[in-house]
């Protein structure tokens, strides 16, 4: 559909968010007319969410800006089981305690992005799966899907094409989704849920599911596929996945990754990850060569702004200014402390880099050393025995370690 009514919908083509409809006509109808009620949800398999889930978070940021009503539903329930979808081997079991750490961990993101004085809601979905009962469970829900169907789920199917292994753990994570949608349309008037490209199927099955228990109609709304204009999915760095929460990744290191994306993305990045105007998008994606750079910057400070706010995207910044433009060794860097006996016993160069996280390996560390990757105080490392100790030490008082021209940390004693 070309052309949409609703401001929440005409937001969401504008900006390139939009990947499948199931209803299009009929949805766009619904959110002119009055205000929705919409929903994503997010399951606690990790202290922090990362930048795949920034997609959706955004989306239903653009929902409540349009006037709609937005839940982000944490899955206290599904993450005992954890989605197969996109998956080769089963996720770690995790027990009611960690999953219970998990949310609270991740909970401060949302309020970042969504007012929940207004009308956004946080569900959780272990209020309702974890007091049903199983046999009357598979009567009421279970009689609604054949395995014929749900054989055909690319959360299934591809797990099975490539022969692994699927557990009827996991097998069910699908029913119980589409039940979650039941369950939000009955407690508050849900009508949309929205995810991810991989989600298709399973919110498809939450649809006809209320179709069957309750006979209301549904909507489903899915993203393209995050990634990189060269082909490459994005949200990961040499050293693992773009993490959402400043204790795992800090508000420099993400703004560098927003700095570092390819010159074919700084466009589509803007118009998904910050809200500056389509017209002044189109005005820095025009832009060329060094020019470009300036539009990257925007971007990573824009994006930066909105997750950990004006003042730690203006300080991360300024901390790039200093560090690659004046060649300062700015005191924002990140920073690791290492034990003034470790370093004076002398702390071999490989180990240092795997021990600030600009490396993942040993292994990593030496082929980057080979390709001249891998700097101490700005110099770069010829040989992959050294040591570094307490000689190393500027008169700052750290030892200046860079993976390439862009990331840099600062091993300190304590």
């Amino acid at each position: 559909m070309s052309a949409y009514k609703s401001d929440f919908l005409q937001t969401l083509a504008a900006r390139g968010f939009i990947h499948q409809v199931s209803d299009a006509e009929g949805l766009d109808a619904k959110a002119a007319a009055c205000p929705i009620t919409a929903y994503v949800g997010f399951d606690a398999t990790a202290p922090s969410l990362h930048i795949g889930n920034l997609l959706t978070i955004m989306m239903l940021r653009w929902l409540q800006k349009t006037g709609h009503r937005p839940i982000s539903l944490m899955g206290g329930g599904t993450s005992k089981i954890g989605d197969p979808s996109g998956k080769d081997t089963s996720r770690a079991l995790l027990t009611s305690a960690q999953i219970d750490i998990n949310i609270a961990s991740i909970r401060s993101v949302f309020s970042r992005f969504l007012d929940f004085g207004a009308s956004a809601v946080m569900a959780n979905n272990a209020d309702w799966l974890d007091q049903l009962h199983y046999i009357p469970f598979l009567r009421d829900v279970g009689r609604h899907f054949t395995i014929n169907k749900m054989l055909t789920f690319d959360s299934v199917k591809i797990r099975l094409d490539r022969e692994q292994p699927l557990t009827f753990l996991e097998f069910n994570y699908m029913i119980l989704q589409a039940y979650d949608f039941v369950e939000l349309h009955k407690r508050h008037g849900c009508i949309l849920q929205m995810g991810g490209s991989d989600q298709w199927g399973n919110i498809i099955s939450g649809i006809d599911l209320g179709r069957r228990l309750l006979n209301t109609e549904l909507f489903a709304l899915t993203t393209p596929l995050l990634t990189t204009s060269s082909g490459a999915k994005m949200g990961k760095t040499e050293t693992g996945a773009v993490w959402l929460n400043a204790d795992t990744m800090s508000p420099y290191e993400y703004w560098q990754f927003w700095r570092n994306c390819e010159d074919g993305d700084v466009g589509r990045l803007l118009k998904l990850f910050t809200e500056l105007p389509l017209d002044e998008i189109g005005r820095l994606s025009a832009l060329r060569d060094q020019e470009l750079n300036e539009a990257k910057k925007i971007l990573a400070t824009e994006a930066t702004a909105l997750l950990h706010g004006r003042q730690a995207a203006e300080q991360a910044a300024e901390t790039a200014r200093r560090t690659f433009e004046e060649g300062e060794l700015a005191d924002t860097l990140p920073t690791v402390g290492i034990s003034c006996a470790k370093l004076e016993a002398g702390l071999g160069v490989l180990a240092a880099f795997v021990e600030v996280g600009l490396v993942s390996s040993n292994g990593e560390a030496r082929r980057q050393i080979k390709g001249g990757g891998l700097k101490v105080n700005d110099v770069t490392i010829a040989d992959e025995k050294m040591v570094l100790t307490l000689r190393d030490l500027t008169p700052q008082e750290v030892i200046k370690l860079s993976l390439g021209r862009k990331r840099h940390v600062l091993l300190k004693p304590v």
